[in-house]
């Protein structure tokens, strides 16, 4: 190998090298880009009405600084098509944000921002509006930063605002499927395949947050459930059962 060999060699790996860095710290960057808005987007595969409103959740998933998932909940499963993502967990979410209106009534697909704000869920202007309200309002209150290291989850979360000193609230993981595609088979929906994203799989409650800054690491087998590819972390107010505004957020790896 000639000298001249060596040094392109040398240059063709410290070139690989920058490339490297430099994804690892676009990587880096998206993680940490402060989510400004959460939309949680409560729908079913029996729910014919549903179909309008699931390229406005994958529209507004693509926006920076926006969670947008999506909660399946089991109430139409009488319709003629059991939903396969629904669970009981996510129809009770949203009976408790019901009970924290003062009300009981839900529908699909109904559409909740920052954990206050309702829409129908297939009404692209409103949300947008409603998100747009938020950050006129500060958005998100409380910096919450998450990312894996190894086989731990390690979540930051800030002290808050003094002029919101009285604010406490939960924290929550959320495994989330990124992705998926359902062919429903019968039903109002019978016969097309639905494509959802940032699918909730679960909802993990890691612990209270007192308005302090707090650091939490927990084994990444806290967000392994069922076939869910990823997390976002939630720090909301409110209780379990009539759950509140959303002060913070952050997104899992890929999202």
């Amino acid at each position: 190998m000639t000298p001249r060999h060596r040094a392109w060699i040398r240059d063709r790996r410290a070139l690989g090298a920058a490339v490297l860095l430099g994804t690892a710290a676009a990587a880096s960057a998206a993680r940490a880009e402060p989510v400004r808005a959460v939309v949680e987007l409560f729908t079913s595969q029996g729910c014919g009405a549903c179909r309008s409103a699931e390229p406005v959740l994958r529209d507004l998933s693509r926006q920076p600084g926006v969670i947008a998932l999506t909660l399946p909940v089991t109430y139409w499963d009488y319709l003629g098509w059991k939903d396969t993502l629904a669970s009981r967990p996510l129809t009770e979410r949203q009976r408790g944000y019901a009970r924290g209106r003062g009300g009981r009534q839900v529908f699909t697909p109904q559409a909740v921002v920052d954990g206050s704000g309702v829409a129908v869920g297939s009404d692209r202007a409103s949300l947008e509006r409603l998100m747009r309200d938020g950050g006129q309002r500060g958005g998100l209150p409380v910096s919450v930063r998450s990312e894996a290291r190894g086989d731990r989850i390690w979540i930051e979360i800030g002290a808050a605002p003094d002029a919101k000193a009285e604010l406490h609230g939960e924290v929550w993981l959320v495994p989330v499927l990124r992705r998926r595609a359902i062919a429903i088979q019968s039903g109002e929906n019978g016969g097309r395949t639905a494509t959802y994203v940032n699918v909730v799989r679960g909802l993990q409650h890691l612990g209270h947050w007192n308005g302090q800054a707090l650091t939490l690491d927990v084994p990444d087998t806290e967000a392994d459930v069922a076939d869910a590819d990823s997390w976002v972390v939630l720090l909301q107010g409110g209780a379990e059962n009539r759950p509140g505004r959303i002060f913070g957020a952050a997104k899992g790896p890929g999202l």
